[in-house]
């Protein structure tokens, strides 16, 4: 779950605890070109406010103006469909002649979002299932692969925890990185214990800088199947530390900078401290896409784009675009 979720649920119990009526949408299915994909979150206020997104457009502008006039959700939850017809696919500025089917929920006590939100901020996935015809709500632990199911008698989504980034060094590559991944709805950490590195980064907003060890920093951090952990100072004393702890966690994404020989003889060094062969094959190095990156902030990019790709579970050993061509975008070998 990203931040802007996190504010969505926030918003709505403030919004319950001033007494207004508040209703929440939540993209269960998409067809053809999507603008938000299913899990995405708004509330719509009795008098029109709203927060998060469902389309990014002029879907959001109807479930307003439906919900105000009390055509939409007053009792028990319902579905509606947007893009159905041509005339609706012009008339909302569906992208490709797409279409969104929303779950409409009037929100009360009953709607467990205070539970939910206790459980997302102590780094739990949570299942949150909706009876369509009661409204009555249930929360459980998630797996990881689980997904929004949908029935039409009933919604099951799946929330947290929010993605977290522990960079190992404080050079300018890092501040770049940072910069794009608290962007992306991580909670970054940069990690960097020599005080030449220190300066200026109490300046950028959304992330904290620890000065212990990388290998306490990781033990401290308990990486977990939603944190990522890349590792960018170029000395072995250091990023070593960090990889090495990590690459024994579940963190779904660890990667360090430098060539392809570098990190090969860094894989046979991870492995004289207890790392397993499958644990070393694990490391992302030279870390990134392959995007023709020079400069630092082009070299971040590819970082996260990578990042990206591996937490949604895209196959990085196939091309990311088909172009029926040999100019297909590959990884980095």
């Amino acid at each position: 779950m990203n931040s802007i979720d996190i504010e969505v649920i926030q918003t709505a119990l403030g919004w319950l605890g001033r007494g207004h009526r508040v209703v929440l949408g939540t993209v269960v299915r998409t067809w053809g070109s999507a603008p938000r994909p299913p899990g995405s979150m708004m509330v719509i206020r009795d008098d029109g406010q709203v927060a998060g997104s469902v389309s990014g457009g002029c879907i959001e502008d109807d479930l307003i103006r439906r919900v105000a006039a009390g055509e939409l959700a007053l009792h028990r939850p319902e579905a509606t469909i947007y893009g159905q017809t041509a005339e609706e696919v012009r008339r909302f500025g569906l992208p490709c002649g797409g279409s969104v089917q929303v779950v409409l929920e009037p929100l009360g006590d009953a709607s467990g979002l205070e539970e939910l939100l206790r459980n997302i901020e102590s780094s739990q996935r949570v299942q949150r299932s909706l009876d369509m015809h009661s409204g009555a709500v249930r929360l459980a632990p998630a797996g990881r692969r689980e997904q929004v199911w949908f029935d039409g008698r009933q919604l099951r989504t799946v929330h947290g925890p929010q993605l977290r980034l522990l960079i190992i060094g404080g050079g300018q590559l890092s501040r770049y990185l940072a910069s794009m991944a608290v962007m992306l709805d991580y909670r970054v950490t940069v990690c960097e214990p020599r005080t030449e590195y220190h300066e200026g980064w109490d300046a950028v907003p959304g992330l904290s800088l620890s000065t212990r060890m990388p290998d306490d920093e990781v033990l401290a951090m308990q990486p977990d199947d939603s944190t990522a952990v890349v590792a960018l100072t170029h000395d072995p004393k250091l990023d070593d530390l960090a990889l090495m702890e990590a690459l024994r966690s579940p963190a779904f994404y660890v990667g360090a900078l430098g060539s392809r020989h570098n990190n090969d003889r860094r894989r046979e060094r991870l492995l004289e401290f207890e790392v397993t062969p499958e644990q070393a094959a694990r490391l992302r190095g030279p870390v990134g896409l392959r995007l023709g990156g020079l400069t630092p902030p082009e070299i971040a990019m590819s970082i996260v784009a990578e990042m990206t790709a591996v937490q949604r579970g895209i196959d990085l050993s196939q091309p990311l675009i088909d172009w029926s061509s040999s100019r297909s975008i590959c990884r980095m070998a």
